[in-house]
């Protein structure tokens, strides 16, 4: 663009470099710009006098100081979503010329928060509503008493979540609505995404980075729709908005005869897909719910499965938007009454006002139970789909070393199979790689970064790995990547099942890996080979004077499996561990294990 400036006051040479300049800048550029000319106009209506400096090449006249803008994102991340959506935020408030800091909430400096001026929070939820790992500690300074007023803070807070929990996106409201309480000035409204957050974080970014240009906040902007352009540095061509179609070249069960489990270990081909990966990571497999499901949905809704609706600007036959795009597997509240205001039957609506029964009633269920059990409803094909939720990714911790396997990745899937009604129920992925995937089959997949999981840069550094089925998935991937470097330092593993006869996963590998030094130790526990249950946490137990003596050497500790139970019971019993073996009350016990996860040496791969 050329500024036509041909009767303005200015000479033509003045005009060429205005001309050059003015494409150059950026939309905050501009916004800066006008503001600083108009400052300059009001200190000479003042008659206030202009600052003069003096350098070794002449006189320089300086007329105002430019005024940085600063602003400081602080990341709550447990697999690293919000960690990459911080990221994002960052490059593009870097584009308009903001100076960013980018920290997790773990590694910021509590006593510089008041010295903030604008501040962008991004967190997940975890567990029954609790922050993140890396968020324990910042969540507990700003309701402690040391928390700062904040009257001088401008903030937002992006939350990610998953609507299928009682408590979606509570950590981002408590850091919300603290803030607030601190005295902080709300800059653009808090946004609470579900699974699936692109676009809202697309919007999230867009209203940041016009209210920094604007450096005021607004109100008005929670209903702009402000696109931005944002890159997240080099990744690879292949997410979840574009999956690599991946050859199954293995599918083994590993469970044997007579296992009332069946755990899938699965590889697949990477070949000329460029995608990459290290131990830790996970791959993103993109759902496909069951046809027999589906059609049975079909039937029961009255419709033919050819009807045409549109799903995301695309045109699509309800059978194939109920097959590839949408959750038709798990109930929610939110789902319910949304659907309660088409049915005609008085009774979802007297289930929704009992929170009790209705936790009871969604648990196992699904779509197909909601319409037979709730009919008829009052609805056409697309007004049905338009209250449903895109089927989330399912992610599965990496079970190989790309240094051991260049083109190839492999996972370990527990496949998901209950009753309920006298109806068979199987997990969407894990019930499809169990029953309908073939060697040869092709399917959807990406690698999902978790820098959050990760063996220690310091290969002689100790490592306890703890876990308990499936989750001896990144652990194998670890061994892997120990055994391809040569790498022979402390590595101790203490992994359960149910049985050691038919559930010792992976049983002849780490008998192999024990051999040749690449693990050191292996405790095992297996809860139904006796008459009392005996689970990794046990077994820790009994070894805690060894496992306090590595922790004291400088171990890292890596927990990986189901949140709510193992995880939980690990948890309670290393905590134990620390305050006999070490003579610690229960402060000194909660300063050591935030100091365990500041240092990156407590990490954990829960779900």
């Amino acid at each position: 663009m050329t500024l036509n400036l041909h009767n303005s006051p200015f000479s033509e040479a003045q005009t060429k470099l205005i001309n050059e300049l003015y494409p150059t800048l950026t939309d905050y550029q501009k916004v800066w710009l006008n503001g600083y000319l108009s400052a300059i106009q009001t200190i000479e209506d003042s008659n206030q006098p202009l600052e003069v400096t003096v350098t070794e090449q002449g006189q320089t006249v300086s007329l105002l100081e430019a005024v940085k803008q600063e602003a400081t994102i602080l990341y709550g991340s447990q697999t690293g979503n919000a960690q990459q959506v911080a990221g994002k935020l960052k490059t593009a408030l870097e584009s308009q010329g903001v100076e960013v800091v980018l920290s997790a909430m773990s590694d910021f400096k509590t006593n510089n928060l008041k010295k903030q001026k604008n501040i962008f929070i991004i967190t997940s939820t975890h567990g029954e509503g609790d922050p993140p790992d890396n968020a324990i500690s910042f969540h507990s300074f700003l309701y402690g008493k040391r928390a700062p007023k904040l009257e001088d803070v401008y903030f937002s807070v992006l939350s990610l979540g998953d609507s299928s929990y009682e408590f979606f996106c509570k950590t981002g409201l408590d850091f919300d609505e603290q803030l607030e309480k601190l005295g902080g000035k709300r800059i653009v409204p808090r946004v609470d995404c579900d699974l699936d957050y692109d676009d809202q974080v697309s919007q999230w970014i867009g209203q940041v980075v016009e209210a920094m240009a604007q450096n005021t906040p607004s109100k008005q902007l929670e209903f702009q729709n402000i696109p931005v352009a944002v890159a997240a540095g080099e990744k690879s061509a292949y997410d979840k908005n574009n999956p690599f179609y991946a050859e199954v070249l293995e599918s083994i069960n590993l469970n044997g005869r007579g296992s009332n489990k069946k755990t899938q270990h699965l590889e697949l081909s990477l070949e000329g897909s460029g995608l990459t990966y290290e131990p830790g990571d996970s791959v993103g497999i993109l759902p496909e719910n069951d046809a027999n499901l589906v059609t049975a949905l079909l039937l029961s809704l009255g419709f033919e499965g050819s009807e045409v609706v549109t799903v995301k600007n695309h045109s699509k036959t309800l059978n194939e938007a109920l097959t590839s795009h949408f959750e038709i597997t798990v109930l929610t509240k939110p789902l319910l009454q949304k659907l309660a205001v088409f049915s005609e039957n008085d009774r979802l609506e007297a289930l929704l006002e009992d929170d009790s029964k209705l936790k009871e009633y969604v648990y196992g269920r699904d779509l197909l139970d909601v319409v037979q059990t709730f009919g008829p409803f009052n609805w056409n094909a697309q007004q049905f789909v338009d209250q449903l939720r895109k089927n989330p990714v399912r992610l599965y911790s990496i079970a190989s070393s790309q240094k051991a396997n260049e083109d190839e990745v492999h996972l370990t899937i527990g496949k998901v199979f209950y009753e309920v009604d006298e109806r068979e129920r199987l997990g969407v992925v894990s019930g499809q790689v169990a029953e309908r995937i073939e060697i040869g089959d092709k399917i959807p997949i990406y690698i999902h970064k978790n820098p959050n999981f990760r063996l220690p840069e310091n290969a002689q550094t100790p490592i306890i790995m703890i876990g308990a089925g499936t989750g001896i998935a990144p652990y194998r991937s670890f061994l892997e990547e120990r055994a391809e470097a040569g790498i022979e330092s402390n590595a101790w593993l203490f992994f359960g099942d149910q049985h050691f006869v038919t559930d010792f996963l992976y049983q002849t590998e780490l008998q192999r890996w024990l051999k040749d030094g690449t693990l050191t130790k292996l405790s095992v526990a297996f809860s139904r080979d006796t008459e009392q249950k005996v689970y990794v946490q046990h077994r820790l137990l009994e070894n805690a004077e060894e496992v306090y003596r590595w922790l004291n050497e400088g171990a890292v500790i890596y927990v990986c499996g189901d949140e709510k139970y193992m995880a939980h019971d690990v948890d309670q019993t290393l905590r134990k561990i620390v305050a006999e073996q070490g003579s610690k009350t229960e402060e000194e016990v909660t300063l050591f294990f935030n100091e365990l996860k500041s240092q990156k040496r407590y990490q954990r791969d829960v779900y």
